[in-house]
């Protein structure tokens, strides 16, 4: 299916509402709106908290195989409608056809994973007669939904980031108002079209558009237990400081690096390097930004990026030769113009790229980029990377180290005591051996420290943030 609706509808309460056709979402690649969706205001969030508070007795009491049958009818839907599933993310998010069906695969994967997983939900026997006072005590726990959820997902995985909070939160029983992206909404309304074909219980979900100014809600009301947010760091720990009593889990930015040991195998490093820096236009924030290369291997391999950036395919992301499509705004490609900018004036050498048309920004290469420069400090979440050299491993992990953000880190080496040597000492989320820290397989713990947030994604852990243990204590009298 090779086409769009003109107009979209939001959820509420399990049900399909259209009390408008205010948000405009443009193609990305053309700049034209290619479809309207209904937008809420306060007045419809508040009904989608009432309606979760409401439905969280009954989710909660679902059987585990009613659980997992909802999560195994939306396995069998996306399948079904796996090519508007990628023709969507084409249109919404810009995103080169091949990356976008990758993502309906992973889409998928996190539905099937959680499937799995919403029949494990184990608890614990525990011995409590650890001294004479506690003789004939004997406890266990179990682990029970937290309650109403508020979920707010990103542009740049509008399905799949959307996924790894629906999908634990229907494996575990707990209702959930979600707030996508704006600018990409149209993923999380698909998941609702789809969800509301089941018999999951009235309120257990709302997909909701609404503008970040008008949305306050899903941060700061108290009847919602927990708030996962993934975007950027600013907003996300400004959330944070407005959520009350409730748990966050945020994943916010990266600057992630890769090292480039003098014994990796170059030509796959070359392909894992490229794809990591440059997948989506650079629209990760696990995407590589940093690229470390020992110093007997880097003008050989420096050489080898420069061509292999050069050749990628720009253009329209709907070919299947394009590997860049456009960046999500021609508001966000002049940002980072200005940013390539601001580090040649720094006395940084352009290697390849740097040039932009419109959303349109090649994949650039760049040396000598002082750590300064925002290019090298912040999150540049677009098709642009930088060079340099080590001789020393350790002092590598120390400039992997050296960042506000520690989200994964990638390292390519035969070395095991080297690759041992990172796990220890890289504070990041995630250590990644012979790839690239874009790496993510979507039941492993996903997550990272300092700026880069709290918590941890990865459909088991997901589900352990939104529940809670309930512990039981049984007396047994002595002469019983």
């Amino acid at each position: 299916m090779n086409q769009l609706k003109d107009i979209y509808p939001l959820y509420l309460n399990n049900k399909a509402e259209q009390p408008n056709t205010d948000l405009a979402v443009t193609d990305k690649f053309t700049g034209k709106v290619a479809f309207r969706c209904a937008q809420a205001d306060a007045a419809t969030i508040d009904a989608g908290i009432a309606g979760a508070v409401a439905a969280a007795e009954p989710m909660a009491r679902m059987a585990s195989y009613e659980r997992q049958n909802v999560l195994n009818h939306c396995v069998a839907r996306f399948r079904e409608r796996f090519d508007e599933l990628a023709y969507a993310l084409c249109v919404e998010a810009g995103k080169p056809i091949k990356d976008a069906e990758g993502e309906v695969t992973r889409l998928i994967d996190t539905f099937r994973i959680a499937a799995e997983e919403s029949v494990r939900m184990t608890g614990e026997v525990q011995p409590l007669d650890i001294s004479p006072r506690a003789k004939g005590y004997q406890g266990m726990w179990k682990r029970v939904p937290i309650g109403p959820c508020s979920f707010i997902s990103p542009f740049n995985f509008p399905l799949n980031l959307a996924a790894h909070k629906i999908a634990p939160a229907l494996a575990v029983g707990c209702p959930f108002v979600m707030k996508p992206a704006s600018r990409t909404p149209l993923g999380a309304i698909i998941m609702g079209e789809i969800l509301a074909e089941t018999d999951l219980p009235k309120g257990a979900f709302s997909i909701l558009p609404a503008h970040r100014e008008g949305a306050d809600l899903f941060t700061t009301d108290d009847r919602l237990k927990l708030l996962s947010f993934t975007g950027s760091p600013d907003v996300g720990w400004d959330l944070k400081a407005r959520a009350g009593k409730k748990k966050v889990v945020l994943e916010l930015g990266g600057n992630a690096a890769v090292i480039i040991d003098h014994d990796a195998d170059l030509e796959d490093a070359l392909e894992r390097v490229i794809f990591g820096a440059f997948y989506q236009s650079g629209q990760s924030c696990i995407g590589v930004q940093r690229i470390i290369i020992h110093a007997d291997i880097y003008d050989r391999f420096r050489g080898m990026l420069v061509k292999r950036a050069a050749s990628l395919v720009a253009g329209d992301p709907h070919d299947r030769a394009t590997f860049i499509g456009p960046m999500i705004s021609e508001g966000e490609a002049r940002r980072l113009d200005g940013w390539i900018a601001e580090a040649v004036e720094g006395g940084a050498t352009l290697l390849c790229g740097g040039k932009r048309d419109g959303a349109m920004l090649e994949a650039t290469l760049l040396e000598g980029v002082h750590r300064d420069r925002k290019l090298f400090a912040e999150e540049a979440f677009g098709p642009a990377a930088i060079l340099s050299k080590f001789t020393d491993f350790n002092a590598a992990l120390d400039e992997v180290n050296d960042s506000k953000f520690g989200l994964q880190a990638g390292i390519f080496t035969r070395d095991l005591f080297k690759a041992l040597d990172a796990w220890d000492r890289l504070d990041v989320g995630g250590v990644v051996i012979n790839d690239v820290p874009s790496y993510r397989v979507d039941n492993m713990p996903y997550g990272g420290v300092k700026d880069s947030g709290l918590g941890r994604e990865g459909i088991r852990f997901a589900m352990e943030d939104m529940t809670e243990i309930r512990n039981l204590v049984i007396r047994r009298r002595q002469n019983q």
